[in-house]
């Protein structure tokens, strides 16, 4: 395992989760560092089975709204050569939906990259049979609000 992913993974171990909900908020906490690693891994195998059927990867361009088929597609030919991606969390917190079957998840997170700097995750994950699966993941830039301005002018120039 990645230095980088054991000390976020001892970090989130460390955070500590109402009673009851233990188990199933470190189920889910170790499926989005499985999801990472994978990624960092170029194993498309572990990655792509880590979504629902339905699945959905929300990318930080406006045209980046892809099913999972979509995504392999796109994501394919980088993994095939052992190109992936590195996002290494940072901070992490994930809700369990107020549905007493404890089945939907909420998260948001953290991550830093080498050539973004700081990005977010979120999402919505479902546990089934299987475990936790990622419904729909969001990867979205951060912007400090006093130089929004200046990027979405940017952004409108292009």
């Amino acid at each position: 395992m990645n230095t980088l992913f054991a000390i976020a993974a001892a970090f989130a171990m460390m955070q500590a989760v109402p009673s009851g909900e233990g188990a199933y908020l470190a189920d889910a906490d170790i499926l989005l560092d499985r999801f990472h690693q994978a990624a960092s891994d170029a194993d498309a195998e572990t990655y792509f089975s880590l979504f629902t059927p339905s699945g959905r990867f929300v990318g930080t361009d406006a045209t980046e709204q892809w099913s999972v088929e979509e995504f392999r597609a796109y994501a394919e030919p980088y993994f095939s050569q052992g190109r992936g991606w590195t996002y290494v969390p940072q901070e992490r917190e994930i809700r369990l939906s107020p549905v007493d079957c404890r089945c939907v998840a909420t998260f948001d997170e953290v991550l830093s990259n080498d050539i973004y700097g700081l990005v977010r995750g979120s999402g919505t994950l479902i546990r089934g049979d299987d475990g936790w699966k990622i419904e729909h993941y969001v990867l979205s830039f951060t912007v400090p609000n006093d130089k929004a301005r200046a990027v979405v002018a940017v952004i409108k120039a292009d």
